[in-house]
Order: structure tokens, then C-alpha cells, then sequence
């Protein structure tokens, strides 16, 4: 357990430093600090050394060596039981440093700039921080290190109830934080680098799946599964009320977010097992949420909604008379979080990110390995839209034929979705075969009460047989969108032909597994 003494202040996040290095001089730290830091503390009151003073070598070329120096790194990797150690490190004159408290250059946040350079970005990379940081850690049974501003509150409380010492729980802790910490951010530098230098072709050479630990959830997709969330999800969807969010919610919101920003009107969807109950556009969210919910009023019970528009009083009150785990929105006013607070359980969440920008990779664990690959950003834009068959469709149908087209991309394979100009009619979803999401589609319509006579429906791939266009003929559409590319393609739109369908096809497949 070491009893602290000196400590190294160096950090370019100062939250909370100053509070944290008064703290230490209360408890009679003798701190070493450098450049903007050391500036911070005197501007704060707090008596600090400079690293060049314990060295006797200033710093040099523009700031790049401070603290690469034996009398620094032998102060952090000196062990204190080992006799030739205390022995080198008295003859060298080397004062041990007990703790250090590190943050490193914001490399992250610079390449985020669109206009960044690479020599701006290779300025942004650290060296002495990360250099300390290791030499540190490796010691941990005798060091403590601080990468982390939040931390410090907490650390100074040990230090207080403990004559001045850090437990080696909490070092050891500190530790693995440190490793974890410098790990991100030498893959962000490489995967930066790789794609800068034009090293990259596809996708990265070595797979880096590194991302810091959010929170443990209550468990997994069941309870006899743990379930963990990494990486900044909690940054992007905010939880205003609501019990904690489980590892199906946060599947089922991020299907529901990704549905609702391919429209650029008012729009909502209902997502169920990541697969849209139902999905409607019109002039007012609130009106958009009546059509979704009225594609399958059954189903959308215990479901998520998503929102691309603020949360309104009317649509709260529409959504607060049906049963709802998550409620998505972009903004949720104080007077509707209010009135919705009512319900204990129900999870309030605004989406803090415009997801028409994403472009994170997909990545799924296989036995022995992984998979990657490019999320499906492909839509009604940039597809082609050739009619096959004899009749073009009319404006109402290509409006329906675009809509469905965009849900249809959502739905879990097969899917089948029948659709109005701005209203999912029926959807089928995840079925063995096409034929049969066109069938369970079609049933639930009838269930809902919903006329699919004109219709639209579309395929989100080739109907491999011309059974599944005729089981949408018999349910009443007469437009149909899917990709073609089956070697029985003539046959299914000589079908099309046959009954006064008319048929585009996009050139595109959107399975969806």
C-alpha cells in the first residue's frame, strides 16, 4: 500500500485537477507538474516543481521531451523492496514519485476536425504520457495512477481515511484502467494512420475490438446470460426516466432509431424483436404514431418507439394509452417528460446523434472468429427503380413502392411489407419462406382491419418463384418492388404481366439475418 508523497501532474483534461492537486498539497503531496498544467495549478495557489527542475534538463523541441528522462522513469520503476534498486537509485540521486496523474493529448478529438491535417494529428500524439503512464502501472503494487478525472474525488477520500496511503486494490484498479486507456488510444492512432496514408484497403488489416466498459446490465438477452455495454451508447441515447435499460432494449432502440432516420418527414416506427410492428409518416408525429400503430395495435403492446421529431403533448398522450417499454425521441420538453414520468417503468430516451451519418462498421462473433462488414446505408437513394413490367406504376404506388421499400430493408429476412404512400400496412418478417411472410403479412393486415387492395409490397429479395408475388395479388396489391436477379425472373413478371401488376425492381438485396 503506498503512502503517497510526490506526485506528477501532467494532464490536458483539467477537470477537477485543481481541486485534486489541493486535496494533495492538504495532505502535504509535493507535486511535479509541466507546461499548461504547472500554469494552472500556481494560477490556483497550489505550490508545484517543474519536471526540468528535478531532471536539470529543460524541456526541448517544442515541448516533445519533458519527461523522457532516467530520474523520472527510475523514480516510477524503482522497486522499493528490491536492495539493488534503492541501491542504483541512491547513488543516481533518483527520488521516488509515488503517484501520477496523467490524461493524454486529445488525439480523438482532434481527427474528428473534417479539415484535419496529418501533421496537425501526429502533433496530437502522445509519448511522455503514455511512457509514465506504462512505467507506473508495470509498479502498481507500489504506484498509483490516475488516467481518469473521475477518479479523483474518490481517491482523495482513501487518502484521507488512510494516513495518505492508496490501497493496492484501488492501484491495481488503476492500473488495468491505465492499460485499458493507453489500448484505445494506440488503435485509434493506427486505424487513423492506416486510413490517412492510404495503408488501408476494405476494411482494417487487424480487427481492433476496443471500447470501454459503460456499465454491466442486468443480464443478457435472458436472465441466465450476463450482458455487458461498451463503448459511448450512452452518449447517444440519453435516459431521462425510466428504470435501467436492459441488453434488449438497447437492441431493440437502436433498430428503432436506425428504421426512423431513413424518412425525411415526421415519421415513427414500433419495433418489437428488432422488427417494425408497424411505421407512418405524416404532417405531426402524432399522426405518424396513429398510422404506425394502427398496422398491428397488438403486437406494438410492450414495443419501443421511435421518434425524428420532437416529443409533442399530443403524441405523448396517444403513446402514454398503450403499453410501451422505450419511448425515442430527438427531444423530449420538460411538461411531456412530466406528464410521462407518471409511468414509473417505462424508459424516456433522447437520441443525441443524427443517424443518417452512421457509418459504423457491423460486427457479429462467430465460433473462432468474427465478422465485419459495411452497414446497409443503401435505400431508395442511389438504387434503381426500373419498372419490368408492362405497366409503370402510378404516383400513389411509387410513393407506396419507396416507402415499403425503405421499412422492407428493417425487417428480418424474408421480409414481406405491405405498404401505403406513407403507412406500413402488414409486415412479415423472418420467416423460412417468402411465400409464407407474404401470407403472415397479409393475415395480420386482416386482423388490423386494414384494406390492402392497392397496395404496394415490397421484397427485400428476388421472389425465387412467382408464388409469393401471386399470394400478394390475392392479398389485393398491385405494385411490387424487390431486387431481381433470380433466374426466374421472367416468370415472375410474366406473372406480374399476367395480373396488371406493376413491378420494379432496385438491383439491390437488403438481407437482414
Amino acid at each position: 500500500m503506498p503512502r503517497i508523497r510526490r506526485a506528477l501532474i501532467s494532464v490536458s483534461d483539467k477537470r477537477g485537477v485543481v481541486e485534486f492537486a489541493l486535496a494533495l498539497k492538504e495532505m502535504h503531496v509535493e507535486i511535479i507538474s509541466t507546461g499548461g498544467t504547472a500554469s494552472a495549478l500556481r494560477e490556483a495557489g497550489v505550490d508545484v516543481r517543474n519536471v526540468s527542475d528535478v531532471t536539470g534538463f529543460p524541456e526541448i523541441l517544442g515541448g516533445r521531451v519533458k519527461t523522457l528522462h532516467p530520474l523520472i522513469h527510475g523514480a516510477l520503476l524503482a522497486i522499493p523492496d528490491d536492495p539493488e534498486h534503492m541501491r542504483q537509485t541512491a547513488e543516481l540521486g533518483i527520488e521516488p514519485i509515488d503517484m501520477v496523474v496523467v490524461n493524454l493529448y486529445p488525439f480523438e478529438r482532434s481527427i474528428a476536425r473534417p479539415d484535419v491535417t496529418l501533421l496537425e494529428a501526429l502533433e496530437q500524439i502522445d509519448i511522455g504520457g503514455p511512457s509514465m503512464l506504462r512505467s507506473a502501472s508495470k509498479n502498481f503494487n507500489h504506484k498509483a495512477v490516475v488516467v481518469n478525472p473521475d477518479r479523483y474525488p474518490d481517491i482523495a477520500q482513501e487518502m484521507r481515511s488512510s494516513d495518505g496511503c492508496v490501497s493496492e486494490a484501488t492501484c491495481a484498479s488503476l492500473a488495468c484502467e491505465v492499460f485499458r486507456q493507453t489500448a484505445l488510444y494506440d488503435a485509434a492512432i493506427a486505424d487513423f494512420l492506416e486510413t490517412r496514408t492510404g495503408q488501408a484497403t476494405g476494411h482494417p488489416s487487424m480487427l481492433r475490438i476496443l471500447a470501454a466498459k459503460e456499465h454491466d446490465l442486468r443480464y443478457g438477452e435472458n436472465p441466465h446470460q450476463r450482458g455487458t455495454l461498451y463503448g459511448n451508447f450512452s452518449s447517444l441515447f440519453r435516459t431521462l426516466h425510466g428504470k435501467e435499460l436492459s441488453y434488449n432494449n438497447i437492441v431493440d432502440m437502436s433498430a428503432a432509431a436506425l428504421l426512423v432516420a431513413e424518412f425525411d418527414a415526421p415519421s415513427a416506427a414500433i419495433i418489437k424483436h428488432t422488427n417494425p410492428c408497424g411505421v407512418g409518416s405524416a404532417a405531426t408525429i402524432a399522426d405518424a404514431y396513429a398510422k404506425a400503430l394502427a398496422t398491428d395495435r397488438a403486437s406494438a403492446y410492450g414495443g419501443i418507439v421511435a421518434l425524428n421529431r420532437p416529443l409533442d403533448m399530443e403524441s405523448a398522450a396517444r403513446i402514454n394509452e398503450v403499453f410501451t417499454e422505450v419511448i425515442l425521441a430527438p427531444l423530449v420538453p420538460a411538461d411531456v417528460l412530466e406528464f410521462l414520468r407518471r409511468k414509473k417503468d417505462r424508459r424516456i430516451v433522447e437520441l443525441r446523434a443524427d443517424l443518417r451519418l452512421r457509418r459504423d462498421p457491423e460486427i457479429r462473433s462467430v465460433p473462432g472468429g468474427f465478422l465485419m462488414q459495411d452497414p446497409d446505408t443503401g435505400g431508395t437513394q442511389g438504387e434503381e427503380f426500373r419498372v419490368v413490367t408492362r405497366r409503370s406504376p402510378t404516383g400513389a404506388e411509387t410513393e407506396a413502392l419507396r416507402f415499403a421499400w425503405r421499412v422492407a430493408k428493417h425487417v428480418k429476412s424474408n421480409a414481406i411489407v405491405y405498404a401505403g404512400a406513407d403507412r406500413t400496412l402488414g409486415v412479415g418478417a423472418g420467416q423460412m419462406s417468402r411465400v409464407e411472410s407474404a401470407r403472415v403479412a397479409a393475415e395480420k393486415a386482416k386482423s388490423s382491419g386494414l384494406d390492402l387492395h392497392g397496395s404496394a409490397v415490397a421484397s427485400d429479395a428476388f421472389f425465387p418463384f412467382a408464388d409469393g408475388l401471386l399470394e400478394a395479388v390475392r392479398a389485393g396489391s398491385t405494385a411490387v418492388i424487390e431486387p431481381g436477379g433470380s433466374v426466374r425472373d421472367g416468370e415472375v413478371i410474366a406473372a406480374a404481366d399476367d395480373n396488371g401488376i406493376a413491378m420494379v425492381f432496385t438491383g439491390t438485396r437488403h438481407f437482414r439475418h
